[in-house]
């Protein structure tokens, strides 16, 4: 019982001391986003929580070796890791080479023309779309990041501000789609043979597979 009692503690205990990293990397940087809103007008929060998620609150390996606080690729001469993420002189470098890509490269560019310096939202889906993230839940994360710590609060809104509402992309479900299927044409096959082992038609099969002709070979692949 004790042993579990004492593990439940450590535990528990990782978990404030990640909150309180959390929270201490956000006051270390916030200043520095705050200024780059000013400058730029990107949501000082968006900048935070982008940072937050792409290097674990300043934890990552690519952080604590290479100053990368965005998961920016490119060449970097640290010989402590071998890494394919550039290297920054420090922190602040690499807060404002986030800014810069989104300043000077396509479509990036094209969001500020869209979103103000408060709609964290629209400027995280938007940066989403854009491909700065493969993962579909990459937004729905870093909007999670900004909730959880308030990261709004620095963006300054105005009183009344109304917040856009935006509905969280749909993943469209695949349970009722159909897949196509593959079928290797073995020897004596003919389409009225593979029609009646797939359930479906010659007709169906031709159409299918653009065919003029019924004519097989075997190994020939056919989609049904």
């Amino acid at each position: 019982m004790k042993k579990i009692l004492t593990f439940c503690l450590f535990l528990l205990t990782g978990m404030i001391a990640k909150a309180q990293d959390t929270d201490n990397y956000i006051a270390e940087h916030v200043a520095y986003a705050q200024g780059l809103m000013h400058d730029y007008k990107i949501p000082a929060s968006v900048i935070l929580a982008v940072a937050i998620h792409e290097s674990a609150a300043g934890n990552s390996k690519i952080a604590q070796h290479l100053n990368n606080h965005f998961g920016v690729k490119g060449p970097n001469n640290n010989a402590e890791i071998r890494s394919s993420y550039r290297d920054y002189l420090n922190a602040d470098e690499s807060y404002s080479h986030f800014v810069e890509i989104m300043e000077t490269r396509e479509p990036f560019n094209n969001l500020f023309e869209k979103y103000d310096q408060y709609d964290y939202k629209g400027w995280t889906y938007g940066i989403r779309r854009c491909g700065y993230a493969r993962s579909r839940s990459w937004a729905s994360q870093v909007i999670g990041l900004i909730k959880k710590y308030e990261l709004y609060q620095y963006d300054e809104r105005p009183e009344g501000y109304e917040e856009p509402v935006y509905a969280a992309p749909v993943r469209r479900s695949t349970k009722n789609r159909r897949r196509t299927k593959i079928y290797t044409v073995k020897s004596g096959d003919n389409l009225s043979i593979i029609a009646k082992k797939k359930g479906t038609t010659v007709k169906a099969l031709m159409q299918k597979n653009g065919m003029k002709k019924a004519n097989l070979k075997p190994g020939q692949r056919i989609k049904f």
